[in-house]
Parts: structure tokens; sequence; C-alpha cells
């Protein structure tokens, strides 16, 4: 990998790791989690070999599915709460669907 893609790789990492961690909003978490996804995928399919291309297919569909989860645990958050904060989330329904969002975009174990 050329020195100026691994650099954009590597600061693309950094950026959307800090934006994750310092959000205190729902969207700017969930944009945060796409870069770090958007950034791994040229690192996973880095050799060019089929199975690193199917890896990583496989790999953004399922963190798109979890994304998508995600944000839906936030709307229906923001339905039934009427706040869109990290901290305010009290709605079970919408603790479940995080959870297991999160747990999907960190690969837990039934989640693997």
């Amino acid at each position: 990998m050329n020195p100026q893609a691994k650099l954009i790789s590597l600061s693309s990492l950094i950026l959307g790791t800090t934006i994750t961690i310092s959000s205190n909003h729902w969207m700017m978490a969930w944009t945060g989690l796409e870069i770090n996804t958007l950034a791994i995928l040229p690192l996973i399919s880095k050799p060019h070999h089929p199975r690193a291309i199917e890896a990583a297919t496989k790999y953004f569909l399922v963190q798109a599915a979890a994304s998508t989860l995600l944000m839906f645990s936030s709307t229906t958050n923001a339905l039934f709460t009427g706040q869109w904060d990290i901290t305010q989330l009290t709605h079970p329904t919408s603790c479940l669907l995080l959870t297991t969002a999160i747990s999907i975009k960190l690969g837990l174990v039934p989640f693997h």
C-alpha cells in the first residue's frame, strides 16, 4: 500500500474514533462509526484475492445492517422520549435495539 493511502486510512480511523467517542448526538456517533467502517474496508481488501474481496463485502453488508439498526434504535428512542441525546436512552425497545446494534458492530459472541 502506498504511503499516502496508508496515511489517509490511519487518519480516517483516528478521526472516526474521535468523532464517535466525543459525540453526544446519535447522528454524530453514527457518522464516526461509518467513517471507521469505510476506512477499514481498503485494509481488509488489500491483498487482491477473491477471498479478501468477499470478506470485505460481507463485512460491509453486516456493518451496514448494524448501522441501520442503530439508526432505527435512535429514531425509536426519539419517537418515545422526544430526545436525540445518547444519555437519554430510556425506552426498553430502544435499549434492546441499541445493544444488538453495538454487539453486531463489535462482533460479540453470538454475532461474530
